[in-house]
């Protein structure tokens, strides 16, 4: 299939970027005689023809030697060379951390035959180095499995190991335990920050240095840091700690690079001399500015996009974001005309299984939805979407697309209605099991204390307390400002305190009296604060004004109690109707002899988690939305035996707690529409 051929790169200094006009076919075989930047084909790139000997020297009788594997920047003519050739790739994101490793191959296949070269993929610090010095690379987070897959689909890999990631990951992808030391200032060169970061860098980058394109693997570029020119510190010093450090363990060939919004400031901060510059912009930015700011930190080099958005992330009470294919098909190919490489953040986005939700800081606290769908060309399920195709139309102008067709959806199954009766289901209020979920016992405070503390990285803790005095006429329950991190569940007069919303209740109640609040992390910030982000209860709580002491604090382990297979052979009640406060539910199903993925949905319920099999599959909020579903992997099911279903509701289950399994997801039933991006 000939094709017409395409400048890959851009004369310097930067011109107006009116698309160039496409050139004749190029005949497969056919050179640059100028050895400029041309590329035709697919991944057949067309080499500039070289004098005899340019690469390597003549091997016995007249044998040219091989050169060595290298992907380098071109700045004469604005490219990248891959073995010498040009090249440009074009690229799709995808988190291995968000998608259940059986489907990882899937996920994967569907990327390559939609014409990519290369991938895109995050390292989350805090989800490998649980706790300091304590690593975890098996299962979901066998990093090396995921990259040598990879490989083995014949794709590229762009990695972005951070130490700091952001996307919208539980605090940037920084490990909760950095937090212990409370005057820690992150993302700067801080001599305890930078300490722990080498100590992670020395682990994970060992890993990786087999697997870069110059050692024969399929890498071919590593990001350092993340948006940093975003962040208020801009110290370059630590910019320069971290290229020294990966420079160290990675060597001297690799290309490092930086990816930064193409403000002026951002890219003054975050970029530095020996860090390649790349800048991110969605569909709806003017590409001749974005790539023009570019110019004016990168006078000569390949044009890069490291973020193409195809879509945006939800917030919990915040409508379903959503972009049109054509407008995201059309920002790609005037960007694949001008011959710029380009990745699209993201190709399949996946979930945000447990807590692994992230935040947003934008004037208020804005936590992210469990679902990561992104409205990606491949869905949360890994579905090939409208978007996906029109995208592939668009490639296939520039490449040929590789033969096979694309693999379809995964089969579906939707399961029902699954009748957590009032003899299957049972369930027990949370303070009634604090021996259970805390089987160390409470830490007694005078005040109250944070999670990070009591080195309770996610998750639930509960402060208790009595009534110091008789309250027989309603008194007001008070937090300071921004001390409630994130959500209250005040188990006297059953209300609540949110972080950036009511942070006062009336109370009554006798002298010794419990008050028992049930405090929840809703995700630490991910981006747009300057600020660590602790959680608990920040400040004293008051009655009146005046402030409650003696504290008993319970850390709760909830999920190692799930996963230990509690509560199914434990809860000590019978299920009545519409329970109201913190509780657990628990009941069971089984699959008709097929364990395809589902979603589940929540009639009723209000907010809270649910664990099939002991899996955390997330939070559900069905009062707030938009989401209204969760995804549940197939592969969590069990076929010829019982699921077992755990829901932990923070605010009122429903009469009738039923569960209702659907062959599709609900986004966006809550606040009834959904954000079009428009032209």
């Amino acid at each position: 299939m000939s094709l017409p051929s395409v400048p890959a790169c851009i004369p310097s200094p930067f011109p107006a970027l009116s698309a160039p006009t496409p050139a004749a076919p190029v005949p497969a075989n056919a050179s640059s005689s100028a050895g400029g930047c041309l590329i035709s084909g697919e991944a057949q790139l067309i080499p500039p023809a070289l004098p005899e000997g340019q690469f390597g020297t003549h091997v016995g009788a007249g044998l040219l030697q091989e050169p060595a594997p290298s992907v380098p920047l071109d700045y004469e003519h604005n490219c990248f060379r891959k073995d010498g050739a040009p090249f440009r790739y074009i690229s799709g994101s995808i988190h291995y951390a968000r998608v259940p490793r059986p489907a990882w191959r899937d996920r994967l296949l569907k990327m390559y035959l939609s014409g990519l070269s290369t991938v895109q993929v995050y390292v989350p610090w805090n989800y490998h180095e649980t706790l300091p010095g304590v690593y975890d690379f098996t299962g979901n987070r066998d990093v090396e499995a995921f990259l040598d897959l990879t490989a083995e689909l014949g794709l590229l890999v762009i990695l972005r190991p951070g130490p700091y990631i952001c996307a919208e990951w539980e605090m940037g992808g920084l490990p909760a335990w950095l937090l212990w030391k409370p005057d820690m200032t992150l993302r700067t060169s801080d001599p305890a920050y930078l300490a722990a970061v080498d100590s992670w860098l020395h682990v994970l980058l060992p890993k990786i240095r087999p697997r870069l394109y110059q050692q024969g693997g399929n890498i071919i570029s590593v990001q350092v840091e993340n948006e940093y020119g975003s962040y208020y510190a801009c110290d370059y010093g630590y910019l320069r700690h971290l290229l020294g450090s990966f420079r160290a363990l990675l060597g001297s060939e690799v290309l490092l690079f930086t990816t930064d919004s193409a403000g002026a400031q951002e890219l003054r901060c975050g970029t530095l001399q020996g860090l390649y510059a790349t800048v991110d912009f969605g569909p709806g930015s003017n590409v001749t500015e974005a790539f023009g700011a570019l110019r004016r930190v990168e006078p000569k080099g390949p044009l890069v996009n490291s973020e193409y958005y195809t879509g945006w992330l939800d917030y919990w009470g915040e409508a379903h974001a959503s972009t049109s294919a054509a407008w995201v098909a059309r920002g790609l190919e005037d960007m694949l005309q001008l011959g710029a490489s380009i990745n699209m953040y993201m190709f399949h986005g996946g979930t945000n299984f447990a807590y692994w939700s992230g935040a947003d800081y934008k004037d208020q606290y804005k936590p992210v939805t469990t679902s990561y769908d992104y409205d990606a060309p491949l869905s949360e399920a890994g579905d090939p979407t409208e978007k996906l195709f029109a995208i592939r139309t668009v490639i296939s102008k520039f490449q040929p697309l590789p033969v096979g067709p694309m693999p379809p959806a995964t089969p579906k199954y939707a399961y029902g209605w699954v009748a957590l009766t009032h003899r299957s289901l049972q369930y027990a209020d949370l303070l009634d099991v604090l021996d259970v979920l805390c089987p160390s016992g409470p830490i007694q405070s005078q005040f109250p204390l944070t999670f990070e503390a009591l080195k309770q990285a996610y998750g639930f803790m509960v402060y208790h307390t009595q009534l110091p005095w008789d309250v027989p006429d309603p008194a007001t329950l008070g937090a300071p400002p921004h001390s409630i991190c994130d959500r209250g569940y005040v188990m006297l007069q059953k209300g609540t305190l949110e972080r950036d919303g009511q942070t006062t209740l009336h109370v009554t109640g006798r002298g010794g009296d419990t008050l028992d609040i049930l405090l929840e992390n809703m995700g630490r910030i991910s981006f747009g604060a300057n600020t660590s982000d602790f959680k608990g209860l920040l400040g004293n709580l008051s009655l009146n004004s005046r402030p409650l002491s003696n504290w008993q604090i319970y850390p709760l382990a909830i999920d190692t109690a799930v996963q230990q297979g509690w509560p199914q052979a434990a809860l000590p009640k019978s299920s009545s109707a519409g329970r109201v406060g913190p509780a657990f539910y628990t009941g069971t199903f089984e699959t008709p002899g097929i364990a395809w993925d589902t979603f589940v949905k929540f009639p009723g319920w209000s907010k809270g988690l649910l664990w099939i099999n002991g899996f955390n599959l997330g939070r559900y909020w069905s009062r707030r939305g938009p989401q209204q579903t969760l995804f549940v992997p197939g592969s969590v099911l069990h076929v010829g035996r019982p699921n077992n279903i755990t829901v932990l509701e923070l605010e009122e289950a429903p009469p009738s707690p039923l569960l209702l399994f659907l062959d599709q997801p609900l986004y966006n039933r809550t606040l009834g529409r959904s954000t079009m991006a428009t032209e």
